[in-house]
């Protein structure tokens, strides 16, 4: 096959060889950085395919004027180790938070605060995924907005609306529960 212009035009026009021919011609590069920020080929064979799925779903977005085939592969798959390195902090994150935590009853926190604790966690799940994740992210993790934003990829305001929508449906659910219950009138960042 013959330039890279050709190439891509051959694989915005949906040609699935062409798609090969990439993988051929720049796949090692792409494998080289992948590894290079990720550390192991494991990780970097994986991101090596997301980053040709991706251009493969993308492909309508290259623009041969904006620069090389090679860069366009290269930028999806820094994005795509970049995201991956992300959620291995975020998990990392979660993983340390839960070893400081003290041993269950060792804190002396009192049956009523435990069972708080079970009623936040299960109206958390009952959320819309988003608001869980970004409420998650706010208060577990203990992320501002813009960091929040960055790891999910949503807008500001986005971010913004969902915290702020998941505390009034959970304040709901809440005040739904403490009028059925009678015993739970603080609101939901009491268990938080």
């Amino acid at each position: 096959m013959g330039s890279d212009d050709e190439l891509a035009q051959r694989l915005r026009d949906g040609d699935e060889k062409a798609l090969r021919v990439a993988y051929d011609r720049h796949g090692a590069a792409v494998l080289y950085l992948a590894q290079r920020l990720l550390g192991n080929r494991a990780d970097a064979e994986d991101i090596t395919q997301v980053t040709f799925v991706a251009a493969w779903n993308g492909r309508d977005g290259f623009d041969p004027r904006r620069g090389s085939m090679l860069s366009w592969l290269l930028g999806i798959a820094r994005r795509k180790a970049v995201d991956r390195i992300r959620a291995a902090v975020r998990e990392d994150r979660v993983v340390e938070s839960v070893r400081e935590q003290p041993p269950p009853g060792t804190d002396g926190e009192t049956p009523e605060r435990i069972v708080d604790r079970l009623v936040v966690a299960d109206e958390l799940g009952r959320l819309p995924d988003e608001q869980r994740r970004t409420l998650e992210m706010a208060f577990f993790d203990d992320l501002t907005h813009p960091q929040i934003a960055a790891a999910t990829g949503l807008p500001l305001g986005t971010v913004k609306s969902h915290i702020r929508r998941g505390m009034a449906n959970l304040r709901r659910r809440w005040e739904v529960d403490g009028a059925a219950s009678g015993s739970r009138s603080a609101g939901p960042t009491r268990a938080l």
